[in-house]
This record gives C-alpha cells, structure tokens and sequence, in this order.
C-alpha cells in the first residue's frame, strides 16, 4: 500500500508528470475559453514597434507605434492575465517540487520581468527581423550570467526543463495527429536507425581509437550526444554508473555546443537553400536539447518547428530504452561484479512523461476537438495556446542563460579526448542525419510529407 502511494505521488511531484497537468490546465481553459466565448483567456503578444525606422505603406500596417501599445488599457489587462496564469500554475508546480513558495514567487516576478524585457526586443521592427524572441530570450540571459552573475534570490526560478516540457505539452495541440500519422515513418526512419548507430560509433570511437579507460563518461557522451543532451546523459549516467564529475562534464560540452548549434545550425541551413521539413528534421535529429530544437526551429518557420518537435519527440521516447539496454550492457559485460536488476519498470522509469503529454493533446485536438467543433474553432484554440506556450518558452530560453556561465565550463573540461570524442560524434551524427534526411525527404526516393 505504501508503494503504491508513493506510486501516485509521483504523479504530482514530478516535473514531467507536473508539466503534463499544467500544460493541461491550460489546454482546458484554452478550449473553454474560446467554444464557449464567456471569457477571454489570451494572453499578451507585443505587436511589432518601431521608433524611427522609415517603413513601407505595407508594412506600416503591420507596425504599431510603442507608445500606443502601452497607452492600451487592454495591453495591461492581458500582461497582468498572463502574469498571474503563468505564475499561480508555476508557483503550485514548484510548491508540489519541494520549492518555498515565498522564495519561487518574487523569483518568478523577477524572470518574467526579464522576459517581457525579451518580448518587447524582440518585438522591434529592425530587431525581429534578424532574430526571433527565442535568441534574445537567450542573449539576455547569457549577458545577465556571465556578466553580473546571477542573483541567489533569481535562482529558485530557474527552471528550464520544467517550462519547456510545459510549453511543449501546450504545443501538442497544435500538432495534429494527421501530421504524427503522415510523419511518423520518416521521423522513425530518421531518429531511430540513425541515432543507435552514432552511440555504437562514438562507443568504438572512445573506447577503442581513444583508448578511453572511462566508459560510463563514453557511454554518457555519446547518449547526449545522438540523443537530447542533458535528459539523456542524466538517464544514461545513472544506468551505466557514471561519476557526478564526469555527468557535469558530459553535460557542460553538449551544453557549449547546443547553444553553437541552436543558433548556427539554421543559418547554416538557410544559406544552403535547404527545404523547411528537411532544415528542421535535420535539426530535430542533430541539435541535443529539446528546447534547443524549438528554437532553432522557430528560425525556420511553422513547418521547421513542427518537423523539428516531432523528430525529437520520436528520438525522445529512446531515452527509456537506451537506458535500460546500457543498463543490462553495464551489467552483463563491462561490469559483470554489478548488481543492477534491469526490466520493463526500468524502461517506464527512465521514460520522458511529457511526451504522452504532447501526444495526448495532440489526440484531443485531432479526434475530439476537430470532429466535435471543426478546424476553424481548433485554429481558434491554437491562436490563445501558442501565446501561452510562446511565454513558457521566453522564460525557458532565458533560463538557459541564466544557467550558462561559459567561465565555470570551460574549468570544467579536463583533458582533449572527451572534447574531440565529442566533436567526432556530433559530426558523424550530422553526416547520418543529413544522409537520412535526404534519403526520406528530398522526394528523390519517396513522396514528401505535407504537413498542416
């Protein structure tokens, strides 16, 4: 009976089971919000501003002055709304973590302050079109990190994996399932052939070329590296033993070359003309961290982001299994005096939940929602939705910068061939995932997929 409790607790003390609620509470709200029309539930966009920049009769139309945003009473109405929704379900969530509320909320105050900061940057005519939110949200907090340093009371609000596994379960009803069901044997076909191979790779790479004598540190790279970064080395460390010490440095690299990649990556994609489903699948199954990938995504439109999410969504749901295999490798044959007892538990344990989040909004959208009220109503959802998801993704993105202090990592990096074993699995990596993604989604070989 005790087991069992602790079984249903963890249902809500858990940030993925927590995000899977939250992202839910607003989901429903959402829904009731706009089939029912009682109540408006939207949350605050700035529209684009200007303050000198000569503009076009077309574009004039698009721009409204900063002043006249901010004389709006319905501006602060929706700032306010989306203060207290964002911070009455985040503070619960961090209560229910074994946070102090008294330390999470002026904590929370002070991040959503630096994220309406973001907002309002990126939402300047010149500025927006070089950058999206997502890279200002993590520019500002990387000058606030490595600058003058990050503050003791800010802290308790740095919460980056919780916001975006939250915003990624509020974007589930956005993906309809018809695009799961059009993309699902690409995304397999991409994610999960390639990314076994690469960990074999960097496996044989460090243990045998290297001659690394630290094979959990190995074994912890190459899963962050063919995976999704920090949640994987956390799931890997833990199953092949890996010191804290060799976690932190796993971790510390494929931090440095997330941020690299998230802001490279689609440049680089851009200028060779690639097709947005092929630039964000390659960017889905080659950048670690599943934050990255929405940002980098978002640089390359609607159809990139979808393409990018769904990818590291099918690559996610390996995080389990590869777990639970170098678990039963370590123990059978690297280190055969161990004692772990390995089976499908170990697999559900090691499962990201906020997966079945996002997929379960995605049905609800796709076979509840669409039949009952039509696309147009759906659409309808998704406008005041994607404003919620958009403010949890602000606040996550800044959270990587305020938790991203270059000088602490580069301490951290001990010795050349973890670095070199990396930068040999992430281009090899990159190689296969383009190779993959040309041989699925170029149409050379078989029918491109059209996604909604």
């Amino acid at each position: 009976m005790i087991k069992s409790n602790s079984n249903w607790a963890k249902l809500l003390h858990t940030e993925d089971w927590l995000a899977v609620w939250l992202g839910f509470i607003v989901i429903a709200i959402g829904a009731v919000s706009v089939l029912c029309g009682a109540f408006d539930f939207s949350a605050l966009t700035f529209k684009t501003w200007t303050l000198g920049e000569t503009l076009s009769e077309a574009q004039a139309d698009k721009v409204v002055p900063l002043g006249q945003q901010l004389a709006s009473g319905t501006f602060w109405i929706k700032l306010l709304r989306t203060f207290v929704v964002l911070g009455i379900l985040f503070t619960a969530g961090a209560k229910l973590l074994g946070g102090e509320v008294k330390k999470y909320i002026p904590a929370f105050a002070g991040l959503f302050v630096l994220a309406i900061v973001v907002r309002l940057i990126s939402a300047e005519f010149t500025l927006n079109r070089y950058l999206e939110w997502a890279f200002w949200a993590l520019i500002v907090g990387l000058l606030v990190s490595n600058t003058v340093g990050v503050p003791q009371w800010l802290k308790p609000a740095v919460k980056t994996e919780f916001y975006i596994k939250t915003g990624l379960v509020i974007m589930g009803f956005s993906v309809l399932f018809s695009n799961i069901a059009k993309f699902g044997l690409y995304g397999l076909g991409i994610a999960w052939i390639v990314t076994p191979i690469v960990i074999i790779f960097m496996w044989w790479l460090g243990t045998k070329v290297f001659k690394m004598d630290n094979k959990p540190l190995v074994i912890t790279l190459a899963a962050a590296t063919s995976v999704c970064g920090t949640s994987a080395a956390i799931a890997t460390g833990a199953a092949s033993n890996c010191k804290k010490t060799d976690l932190t440095m796993a971790v510390s690299i494929s931090i440095i070359f997330t941020v690299l990649m998230m802001v490279f990556e689609p440049m680089i994609i851009s200028a060779c003309g690639m097709s947005p489903l092929m630039g964000g699948a390659l960017i889905g199954g080659t950048v670690d961290s599943t934050g990255a990938v929405v940002v980098a995504g978002t640089a390359l439109g609607p159809e990139a982001q979808t393409a990018a999410v769904l990818v590291k969504s099918i690559q996610n749901i390996l995080i389990g299994f590869i777990a639970f295999f170098v678990a039963l490798f370590f123990a059978t044959k690297v280190d055969k005096t161990g004692t772990q007892k390995v089976g499908a538990i170990e697999i559900w344990r090691r499962f990201p939940k906020f997966i079945i989040g996002f997929f379960v909004a995605s049905l609800i959208a796709s076979f509840v929602i669409m039949p009952a009220f039509g696309g147009e109503q759906v659409g309808a959802i998704n406008k005041v939705l994607d404003q919620y998801k958009n403010w949890a993704f602000v606040l996550a993105f800044t959270s990587i910068g305020l938790d991203t202090n270059f000088k602490e990592i580069t301490r951290q990096m001990q010795g050349g061939k973890v670095l070199w074993l990396y930068i040999a699995g992430q281009v090899f990596n990159i190689v296969l995932t383009f190779a993959a993604v040309w041989f699925l989604l170029s149409g050379a070989v078989f029918p491109i997929p059209v996604l909604d």
